[in-house]
């Protein structure tokens, strides 16, 4: 345990800008699909899946700085205990910071200790996809957006009651919405609810 939090210190104490990229991300047929879902059909919380269009896409990307970028488009991780989210108590939704679509509620927030913002239980578990990562000598579940691909962070099964899920995300990949205050509807699509 020693050796585990000595070396989360160091990390930390390195400076709170990015790892490198993850090898490549594998390719399409290691992604798993939401469970019954097409893009095309709103998700059970009523949102769009469809991808954004290519034009929407440069635009999107376009809005993000450099560290957003090197962690939603390819695959980084930003530093523990440095994310903007990590001591966040305020009630309200987290989104995906490259296209707008929910992804965790305030509620499902847990402190895990790990320097990562941690959530047992998705928006709507039709807004995350899966995908088998194996870079780094390990075998992971990496989480990312389910309507623009963006890098979120992983999945493990050491979380607690009542999913015994430990969704680990990045903060640089959200966007924090309070309570009261409307949805991001980035694509146009009349999503800008408010929770």
């Amino acid at each position: 345990m020693k050796i585990v939090w000595t070396l989360l210190v160091g990390l930390a104490l390195a400076g709170c800008t990015p790892r490198p990229a993850a090898p490549p991300a594998p390719p399409p047929a290691e992604v798993a699909a939401a469970p019954g879902r097409d893009a095309m059909t709103p998700t059970p919380s009523g949102f769009d899946l469809t991808p954004p269009t290519a034009e929407q896409r440069q635009a999107l990307e376009a809005a993000l700085d450099d560290e957003a970028r090197q962690v939603l488009l390819e695959h980084g991780t930003e530093r523990p205990f440095c994310g903007a989210f990590v001591a966040q108590k305020e009630p309200g939704v987290y989104c995906c910071r490259l296209c707008g679509l929910p992804l965790f509620r305030a509620g499902t927030k847990f402190d895990s200790g790990t320097g990562w913002p941690s959530f047992t239980t998705p928006f709507d578990p039709a807004h995350m996809k899966e995908v088998r990562d194996t870079s780094y000598g390990m075998v992971r579940t990496e989480v990312r957006c389910a309507r623009c691909d963006g890098h979120q962070g992983h999945v493990f099964d050491d979380g607690p009651p009542p999913t015994g899920l430990r969704y680990c995300i990045n903060s640089v990949s959200l966007e924090f919405v309070p309570v009261g205050r409307p949805l991001p509807d980035k694509l146009g699509r009349g999503e800008g609810k408010t929770e």
